[in-house]
């Protein structure tokens, strides 16, 4: 990805604040499968790229069924779930494919670094993405790009993750990306 910050919008407005954006890539986020045609629509007619969380798309339930459906029928430029068959499958359809991973305690992390081992997206989301030394390590560890989103609430906080290696940031705060 070749931009540092990736908008996350979760409302209509936040949407339209980043169609407005220089960003060409965004996601969204807590969407209802009848605003995704609408959404994409707008998105493609503003030279806008896509990434969609799968996990919480409302009135679908996110699984390998509906991630080949939101591909066929919305071809995304990626998506985001925490689950193993989400992600293999947006692989398979040739969509990118980012990994949500929840910085809980140690046996979560340990439990993530198996599963996205045999998953192997295209990229892992950390969460929260407020500390990172676990950015850094995350990255070490995998090997794989990482995404930081969640707590990231000031200027300071996006270039101290860029620096622990985050490829980009994952935000709603529009403050950071307007």
């Amino acid at each position: 990805m070749d931009q540092d910050i990736l908008p996350a919008s979760t409302t209509m407005k936040e949407f339209e604040s980043f169609l407005k954006s220089k960003y060409e890539i965004g996601i969204f986020t807590e969407i209802h499968i009848a605003q995704l045609k609408n959404i994409n629509r707008m998105a493609r007619e503003n030279g806008k790229k896509m990434i969609y969380h799968v996990d919480m798309v409302q009135g679908i339930k996110s699984d390998e069924y509906a991630t080949e459906f939101i591909c066929q029928e919305f071809r995304p430029y990626g998506l985001i779930s925490t689950k193993s068959s989400v992600i293999l499958k947006a692989k398979q359809k040739g969509v990118f494919a980012i990994q949500r991973m929840f910085l809980i305690d140690t046996h979560a992390l340990e439990k993530s670094y198996k599963l996205i081992g045999k998953n192997k997206p295209d990229y892992i989301e950390v969460l929260p993405g407020a500390m990172p030394w676990m950015i850094k390590e995350v990255k070490e560890t995998l090997n794989i790009p990482v995404l930081a989103g969640g707590l990231i609430r000031t200027k300071e906080d996006v270039q101290r993750a860029l620096e622990a290696g985050a490829t980009a940031i994952t935000t709603s705060k529009r403050e950071l990306w307007v």
